[in-house]
């Protein structure tokens, strides 16, 4: 068996974030989840994390700008945006944030699975 790969994910709809960490481990990754932005800040490896997988819409918090928060203090975690509310603006705002991946729920599992795995490949190349 390889390198253990540990994926954060922070989203405040319960039921999507059970979905979310099921597909995850069936797929042999590690999981982190968080409901809420102050869980995650406070609970989070962020140092051992491969990727964020990261709710746009969260209740206090815009994941968009959790995503700046973290590149201003210095963390370059690749993230994978997920929203259930599209918009032109919201999809432009995310890329701008520099999102690796920009999935709508719901998404189907191999959308997420494919994103974290072109991060792993390009980490390997590094």
């Amino acid at each position: 068996m390889g390198t253990r790969h540990l994926v954060i994910v922070v989203d405040d709809d319960p039921g999507m974030l059970r979905a979310v960490q099921r597909v995850l481990q069936l797929h042999g990754f590690e999981t982190e989840v968080f409901s809420s932005v102050e869980g995650f800040l406070e609970g989070a490896h962020l140092e051992e994390a491969t990727c964020l997988v990261l709710d746009i819409h969260l209740q206090h918090r815009s994941g968009i700008e959790l995503r700046r928060q973290l590149a201003r203090s210095g963390h370059s975690l690749p993230v994978i945006f997920i929203t259930a509310v599209e918009s032109e603006a919201t999809h432009r705002a995310a890329l701008e944030a520099g999102c690796v991946a920009y999935l709508r729920k719901p998404f189907p599992s191999d959308l997420l699975i494919e994103a974290i795995e072109t991060i792993i490949e390009k980490d390997r190349k590094r």
